[in-house]
């Protein structure tokens, strides 16, 4: 097992698509434990600390069928790769039939070669979990009815899109609350003792394979969020919160396992005091790409502890490429911001070379997509710098940018800094398309009076200023539209 630090950097790769690309580029049919290892560096750059391998499980063969089935996302796919074939339809990741590795992967033994090449880079392993939902064809919707939300002869005659009748029981499909139930899953009941029990027996066989899950969708597992979605259906919640009871009874065999959690809603809090380690910081990536450096900035004044444990990111695979929402030159910016805040981060495979087909989970073939090797050194350096530095060892505080009465330009600026073991830190982000200019006053009052030498990482340019003048007046930064300053203060001892 790879011990990973207090705020991993995780890279998310789809699993199918990856391995499909990598046999094409071997001559040969590829599984887990045939990927080259050059191929294993490709996605483990420096600064990455841990491989989100998404949709490593045995795919539902009737949810496939409902895809397939299903005209409006057969439309999807061939928007996404025109010509698409049934043969490039594997289904979708989350429609889940059993936590048994996909044979087409390699099965279990291709994982276990999987997690020990990214070990020996000290690189940790993500898998995902499903908590609200199962395929129609898993075991359990025979095996275990106590498990899912019930339904009757009735429900089916009136919302036959909401529930499944399978000749000896009807259940719910699953939904959230906000839109139609998805067709091609079944509904768990969160609020069932052995159902509790049985998600949390999955996640034990689960930890013994990798290094933490991301569990899709979390937030519709909390108590007042599930009452209120299935009502009289599922009766009164219980004492305890779903997670609560499951991360507990997970971590007595596995203490050191990373629970992740998609979130949404402004439930992350919640989530946290629930056990887990991490949440989606979706309001901010909204903010970031569709509002004003003020709203990023006001985002950023929560208490840092909270903020360690969110996971900041411009895309993944249920949002739209970056390189596709933002303009280049913001996207670096945004980049920069993301790498140099408090929390886990995450970043999506093809993020780095600018690919911007927003592909369906279902899929297992994407477009040819020109690389753009600019934009992947310029990530690479980021990542790597960041994480060579030793920044985020240290404690993290957002800054006051000071502009002039004649001069408003301060506004368009986040900046913040770092300080700890492995020294300072000031990182300055201009979040406009316009020059903005202001002081920055760092809270280092230790600096004295001798000169300091100010590195930026990603550029080498270097300045000298006296530590007078960024305890008085402050730093006087000038950058340029979506400019950025990711500095190392250190003592000139010249």
């Amino acid at each position: 097992m790879t011990e990973l630090p207090a705020q991993p950097v995780v890279h998310e790769v789809n699993t199918r698509v990856w391995l499909r690309e990598t046999g094409l580029r071997t001559g040969r049919p590829t599984g887990l434990a045939e990927v080259p290892k050059d191929v294993w560096d490709e996605i483990t750059p420096s600064g990455v600390d841990a491989v989100w391998l998404m949709g490593v499980w045995e795919r539902s063969p009737l949810g496939r069928s409902i895809a397939l089935d299903n005209p409006a996302l057969r439309t999807a796919f061939d928007a996404a790769v025109p010509g698409v074939g049934e043969e490039d339809i594997a289904g979708s990741p989350y429609c889940i039939r059993r936590y048994e590795v996909d044979a087409a992967l390699g099965g279990s033994e291709g994982l276990a070669a999987a997690r020990a090449e990214l070990d020996r880079r000290g690189v940790g392993l993500l898998l995902d979990y499903v908590p609200n939902h199962v395929a129609p064809d898993s075991p359990w919707v025979s095996e275990h009815p106590e498990y899912f939300v019930r339904g009757d002869a009735a429900d089916v005659r009136r919302d036959p899109a909401g529930f499944l009748d399978t000749g000896r029981a009807v259940f719910a499909r699953g939904r959230d609350p906000f839109f139609p139930p998805w067709p091609d899953v079944v509904q768990l009941d969160a609020f069932a003792p052995a159902l509790r029990q049985a998600t949390a027996t999955v996640l034990d066989g689960i930890g013994r394979v990798c290094d933490g899950v991301r569990c899709d969708m979390a937030m519709l597992l909390i108590n007042d969020v599930f009452a209120r979605t299935w009502g009289a259906r599922v009766g009164a919640p219980p004492e305890e919160e779903f997670w609560s009871e499951v991360v507990t009874a997970v971590r007595r065999g596995h203490p050191g396992m990373i629970f992740a959690a998609e979130a949404y809603w402004d439930l992350e809090w919640a989530l946290q005091q629930q056990g887990f380690d991490f949440c989606y910081d979706k309001r901010l990536y909204d903010r970031v790409l569709n509002e004003s450096a003020p709203s990023v900035r006001s985002h950023l004044l929560a208490d840092e502890q909270y903020q360690r444990r969110l996971v900041r990111f411009l895309e993944n695979h249920d949002e739209p490429r970056a390189a596709q929402t933002l303009p280049p030159a913001k996207e670096r910016a945004a980049a920069v911001l993301i790498a140099t805040l408090p929390g886990a981060t995450l970043w999506h495979e093809g993020q780095f070379t600018g690919r911007r087909v927003h592909l369906p989970v279902f899929l297992d073939r994407r477009p040819d997509e020109p690389a753009d090797p600019a934009l992947r050194a310029f990530h690479e350096r980021l990542l790597s710098r960041v994480h060579g530095s030793g920044m985020r060892t240290g404690g993290w505080r957002l800054l006051d940018c000071a502009g002039w009465p004649d001069n408003d330009s301060a506004r368009h600026l986040i900046a913040s800094c770092w300080s700890g073991p492995a020294g300072r830190f000031l990182t300055v982000v201009n979040l406009s398309p316009h020059q903005a200019q202001a002081r920055v006053r760092p809270p280092w009052s230790e600096l004295g009076e001798e000169t300091w030498e100010l590195t930026d990482l990603l550029h080498d340019d270097r300045y000298g200023r006296s530590g007078a003048e960024l305890l008085g007046n402050g730093l006087y930064v000038d950058l340029p539209p979506w400019g950025t300053h990711v500095l190392s203060a250190a003592a000139n001892v010249g």
